[in-house]
């Protein structure tokens, strides 16, 4: 998923080739944050992974908290905004109007059906799907493997289990619902009050996860222990809240919502095809380009576990919304419009669309796996060619290859995929952009965030580092 997934759907900083089994890089749309995109590859040392930059102090020793989001405001103000923007996104284009020009903004959004707006089958659908995740992430059969080094020095277990229940979920939407006498398409017809009640899920599970933050020894997120109690909620005070087995923060992370918008895009164009007799090559390739996207962050799990999102970010309301609401109704946005607005767009240009979002997904891909090969093992052939410049923490920098080009060419890699599900919408609305646009802005902030973690964990190794890979994103360029 701030996650908005995630995604990715978050940069990591602790990657060490000894602290976690063979693995290869997952996206994560995740969230408000992008947890799939990772920064640039590290091998070697041994600090236990901890939170980010320390709290600034005063004069006087006092430790004053480093906010993120504007602070406690700021904090507040996202967490009424990010309802609303689902609400707009659904509102300024549908099967009621899409909004074309500014002076059609108002006509399109007071056409908008807003009712229902909750509904219990909804709310019991999301519900009942959160739940059978949670009960996926623990009783699936899958390799159990350690995250890295907690601050105390141990390390918690997670099942890798994600790509079985992928398959699973998918198989139970398009197999099971018509066993109950459901369409898959009723998803659309639903999308609103579904939306609704994944909204309503993710406060209700931030609420009980900062509860669980109160119990004896639970570990806490450095972030999310300000003294604010608004500004923690959003954050995230407890680090790895867990009931039992159940890992909140890693199961969320790329389960419900995640595989959740796989669904509805499946959802979205099984009601192309009622409406229409057809699904159109436009659907097919924002679907196809989106379900690859879901199928390898859960087929590469495990580089989940040395992300920042579950290295180093609290799990409150920052990560529940991103995951459960955020990442589905708003990733989802483009197959939704293209149910009512195809552009029917000639082949020649669609398949210019799909060459881009595949150009993407070897950028993203590659660089990511590149990374994960030299962390688990700097001699292996693949990558012992590469050059590295290596730190006073005993880490190890890529200075050539993907990650000599620029610092965060996976997130290059992954912005050109967004892209190309957005054109696959023609002009039929500039609702449909949304997703780029926002996504390139909380990449910039994901990317100046972690700079300054890296400046401040690195000290000169870091500017040493910049000046030998100059690019953040394009090479060359920028």
């Amino acid at each position: 998923r701030l996650g908005l997934r995630e995604r990715t759907r978050t940069p990591t900083h602790m990657l060490r080739t000894h602290t976690l089994r063979p693995t290869r890089a997952s996206p994560r749309l995740a969230g408000l944050k992008p947890a799939r995109s990772q920064s640039p590859s590290r091998a070697g040392g041994s600090t236990p992974a901890t939170s980010s930059a320390k709290p600034a102090r005063k004069a006087g020793g006092k430790p004053q908290p480093e906010y993120e989001f504007g602070g406690p405001a700021g904090a507040a103000g996202v967490m009424l905004l990010l309802p609303l923007v689902i609400g707009f996104l659904y509102a300024g284009c549908g099967k009621h109007g899409c909004i074309r020009l500014p002076e059609d903004a108002l006509d399109v959004l007071a056409a908008a059906p807003l009712a229902p707006l909750w509904d219990w089958t909804a709310a019991a659908v999301v519900a009942g799907w959160t739940a059978l995740h949670f009960l996926l992430y623990v009783a699936l059969p899958g390799p159990r493997v350690e995250g890295v080094v907690l601050a105390d020095g141990s390390r918690l277990k997670y099942p890798m289990n994600g790509h079985l229940a992928f398959w699973l979920s998918l198989a139970g939407f398009w197999h099971g619902l018509p066993l109950l006498g459901c369409k898959q398409s009723w998803v659309y017809d639903a999308y609103l009050p579904l939306a609704t009640a994944a909204c309503a899920l993710s406060v209700a599970l931030s609420v009980w996860s900062h509860a669980l933050s109160y119990l004896p020894n639970t570990p806490l997120a450095e972030g999310g222990q300000t003294g604010n109690p608004v500004y923690d909620f959003f954050i995230g005070r407890p680090l790895n809240p867990r009931i039992g087995s159940l890992d909140l923060k890693a199961c969320c992370e790329l389960r419900p919502g995640l595989v959740g918008w796989a669904v509805l895009n499946l959802g979205l164009a099984a009601k192309q095809h009622e409406q229409q007799g057809e699904v159109s090559w436009s659907m097919v390739a924002v679907v196809g380009g989106q379900l690859l996207y879901v199928w390898d962050a859960l087929y590469n799990e495990q580089a989940i576990l040395t992300t920042m999102d579950i290295t180093t970010d609290g799990f409150g309301f920052m990560l529940a919304f991103g995951d459960l609401a955020w990442v589905p109704f708003t990733y989802s946005l483009q197959a939704r419009i293209l149910v009512d607005h195809d552009p029917r767009l000639p082949a020649p240009a669609v398949a210019a669309i799909a060459a881009l979002g595949a150009l993407g997904y070897v950028v993203f891909r590659g660089a990511n796996s590149q990374k994960d090969a030299f962390r688990r093992d700097p001699s292996d052939p693949a990558v012992s060619h590469l050059q590295w410049m290596q730190t006073k923490r005993g880490t190890k920098l890529l200075v050539s290859g993907w990650w000599g080009a620029a610092r965060k060419i996976n997130y290059t890699g992954d912005w050109l995929m967004g892209l190309s599900w957005s054109l696959a919408c023609g002009a039929a609305s500039p609702v449909a952009y949304f997703y780029p646009v926002y996504f390139a802005v909380l990449l910039v902030h994901r990317a100046l965030r972690d700079d300054h973690f890296c400046a401040t964990k690195y000290g000169a190794d870091w500017e040493a580092y910049k000046r030998r890979v100059p690019f953040v994103f394009v090479p060359g360029i920028l």
